[in-house]
């Protein structure tokens, strides 16, 4: 290597740093430890290192959710990478903009131990793959990498081949980053004969809905919808990963589906007209078209599907921005139609005030918590400006209707791929976008011990974190799904270790919950110190939550 010349990695991690690269997840191996020392030591990026392969990729996901920026995981060739193929899959299915630095095998090798040709499974899940096989393209195909994940909000997985990286170019160029070639962001307008169309049906409403998704919560068009619902006389509410875009409203029924209360389902079968902003209007929102299932229904969407997972999504599609298909349909409406009351009625908002989710008894395991009053007591004792996350089991489905109170930007759910044990690396890399100690992960037992391990990335990296494991010593979604069928749960039911323990054997905070009432002490305790804390509660699974009787007990 001559004097004017410089390893390929650093000419690599410096255009990462030049794309604004602040943070990024690692496991480190042959492929991938040069140029992820050169993006710390040489360019100031900070390094979270975790302990497998699956989680750095959860991690740089849900960092990228909770800062609107790309997030970056980098593993090793061949064996580093196939672990990741559950959190890629997600971050796919979650349209997050995302790359992985995959190191790869030297070109010059082609007998490697390690030699795995990861295009096909990578362009499989729906990421976009990315070869990096020449020194005069390899920073074109960086730039392309960031654009991509940027523009089409889609993971990108860069293999890297270990010799290209060792190898050395003398390169005088000036990297031109990616945002710097980004079109400006534009709305799409929504066709006037269709506006006009939409703010009739809503005029003749007597009882209308109003849906805001994700799209809208992209779009900024909450406080459209809301100026629009009030106008019109809607409830309000929303799916799942918009849950909280209404949370002060007195007329929010909360995230529409099988997450509904019992009330708030009457609501949604008596509505006359539903309008959804930025939701695909899939199976779990409409409970495949069962919850409203009078209603005519309007959608706007950047991209309206007439059918969807099955079935038919809307009467009246809208291909428009949320904000402003929200904006034109009120000022349409507006014209002829003074604001009127509609479905937002006293009696309806101090119901929903005092609205219980679900209160039906149950016999408790000894020593052992009712799972929906444990939540409520969690709800309660974390702040509402904490960022609550969740991943994908059964407590979920209590955990998930029952945390109120909160606006959308603090709700974390982690169940595109329907996967467990995703929920804690993901904590992880939102803990470690924050960095102010505010997070709150609520986690099963089963899915916490997949990934124990990366209680050691919190100790190490100093990440201060709450997990809170609703433990019920089984899992519980399987237990809810044999009982009901006349199957003996005995194959699901694992008893409970002692997860206070292993917490503190990694040098973290943990304590044992047996009783209610104990955890504004422990909330208090954990809150003045620096370390990460584990609550270990205890629950009966003999609770199936509602949304489970509904589905596998056939409970009305």
């Amino acid at each position: 290597m001559s004097s004017s010349e410089t390893p390929n990695y650093k000419l690599l991690a410096k255009a990462f740093a030049d794309e604004g690269v602040d943070m990024a997840f690692h496991l480190m191996g042959d492929g991938n430890m040069y140029w992820a020392t050169s993006l710390t030591h040489d360019f100031g990026v900070r390094a979270i290192h975790g302990r497998h392969e699956n989680c750095v990729v959860a991690m740089a996901d849900a960092y990228a959710r909770a800062t609107g920026k790309v997030g970056i995981a980098s593993v090793t060739c061949g064996p580093g990478f196939t672990p990741t193929l559950t959190s890629l899959t997600a971050a796919v299915r979650g349209n997050v903009p995302l790359i992985v630095f995959a190191g790869d095998t030297p070109i010059t090798d082609l007998h490697h131990l390690q030699e795995f040709d990861i295009g096909p499974v990578v362009e499989m899940v729906g990421a976009k793959y990315i070869p990096l096989r020449h020194v005069d393209r390899m920073l074109n195909d960086v730039r392309e990498a960031f654009y991509t994940a940027r523009f089409e909000r889609r993971p990108v997985v860069m293999s890297v081949p270990i010799d290209l990286q060792a190898a050395a170019a003398a390169w005088g160029a000036d990297y031109l980053p990616s945002a710097d070639l980004m079109p400006r962001s534009q709305r799409i307008q929504p066709d006037p004969d269709i506006v006009r169309e939409a703010a009739a049906i809503l005029a003749a409403a007597e009882r209308p809905i109003i849906i805001a998704g994700h799209g809208a919560l992209r779009s900024g068009a909450t406080s459209e919808l809301a100026s629009l619902a009030d106008h019109a006389g809607a409830l309000v509410a929303t799916t799942l990963r918009a849950k909280g875009a209404f949370y002060d409203n007195p007329f929010n029924l909360d995230v529409a589906g099988s997450f509904a209360s019992p009330y708030a389902h009457e609501l949604f079968a008596e509505a006359d007209v539903v309008m959804s902003a930025g939701a695909g209007l899939g199976n779990y929102t409409t409970e495949a078209g069962y919850l409203f299932p009078n209603a005519k229904v309007i959608q706007i969407d950047t991209r309206p599907r007439g059918l969807w997972q099955g079935n038919r999504t809307a009467d009246l599609h809208i291909a428009a921005d949320a904000k402003a298909g929200a904006q034109a349909i009120k000022a349409e409406l507006a014209k002829a139609t003074p604001k009127r009351a509609g479905y937002r009625l006293p009696d309806i908002s101090e119901r929903l005030a005092s609205d219980v989710h679900d209160d039906k008894p149950f016999q408790l395991e000894p020593a052992t918590l009712d799972p929906r009053v444990a939540v409520g007591e969690i709800d309660r004792v974390i702040p509402k400006d904490w960022d609550i996350v969740m991943g994908c089991a059964h407590y979920f489905t209590i955990a998930g209707p029952m945390m109120k109170g909160r606006p959308a930007d603090r709700y974390h759910f982690l169940t595109e791929f329907g996967a467990i044990g995703q929920a804690l690396p993901a904590a992880v890399g939102i803990a470690a976008a924050r960095g102010n100690g505010k997070v709150c992960l609520i986690e099963g037992e089963g899915s916490l011990l997949m990934q124990i391990q990366e209680l050691e990335t919190l100790a190490r990296h100093g990440i201060k974190l709450l997990i809170i494991s609703i433990n019920d010593g089984a899992y519980g979604a399987e237990i809810h799904k044999l009982i009901p069928r006349g199957i003996t749960p005995a194959e699901a039911t694992f008893g409970r270790p002692n997860l206070a323990a292993v917490s503190q054997a990694f040098g973290l905070r943990g304590a044992v919950v047996t009783e209610n009432g104990k955890l504004q002490q422990l909330f208090e305790e954990h809150d003045w110190q620096p370390t990460a804390s584990l609550w270990d509660i205890h629950t009966s699974k003999t609770v199936p939550s509602i949304s489970y009787r509904r589905v596998h007990f056939g409970e009305v």
